[in-house]
């Protein structure tokens, strides 16, 4: 098959795919391969792909890590950072899976994977599409900050601080935070620190 023909099967199927998606698509490993070398695809990690004429997202390493585990989310520091809620920039991404399904281990990019209980999983799950193609799925604002209390012994409770501070000076739901914290169990800290903080 020609470059260019596999190339064309490989827009059909979005600017972030997976080999596996390659080649059922009918692109050849030798093909993806060449493809790779010569720079009309760039790996995100392994197994995941780019156009490289669809570069350019953003949060391409929130992409990449959710191509690997398609049930999971983008959470605690990678979630706060996202939402403005810390000036911390995260040096690993962020990953909840559920309990009881496959925990990846991905090297590329560097990512921290943490295990979520299935039955509340979905509680504040987000999916965000950068461009046509290219989504991942994230703890929403609330569930965050929720996630932040819940889990301050992982993150650290400066941190856990700084995001309910900005997001109640944002001026976001608090009733959201309360929906979401009871079902998480993080009700007692947080209610505790929105008394400390005046709220």
């Amino acid at each position: 098959m020609s470059a260019v023909s596999a190339l064309g099967r490989l827009r059909r199927l979005g600017p972030v795919f997976r080999s596996k998606e390659a080649v059922e698509a009918g692109v050849s490993w030798r093909d993806l391969y060449r493809l790779r070398d010569d720079g009309e695809i760039l790996e995100l990690s392994r197994g995941v792909y780019q156009l490289a004429e669809a570069a350019g997202s953003g949060h391409v390493d929130f992409v990449a890590a959710c191509a690997r585990a398609p049930q999971g989310m983008i959470c605690l520091n990678s979630a706060i950072a996202h939402w403005g809620l810390s000036d911390e920039i995260p040096v690993v991404v962020h990953l909840a899976v559920p309990e009881g399904s496959h925990r990846p281990v991905i090297d590329y990019p560097p990512t921290k994977v943490h295990v979520f209980r299935a039955g509340t999983f979905t509680l504040g799950r987000l999916r965000i599409e950068e461009e046509p193609g290219e989504s991942f799925w994230i703890t929403d604002p609330a569930r965050t900050v929720v996630d932040a209390y819940r889990l301050r012994h992982q993150i650290g409770e400066d941190l856990a601080h700084a995001a309910l501070r900005e997001y109640l000076r944002s001026g976001r739901k608090r009733t959201r935070l309360a929906e979401l914290a009871q079902p998480l169990r993080a009700w007692a800290p947080l209610s505790a620190a929105m008394r400390v903080l005046g709220e």
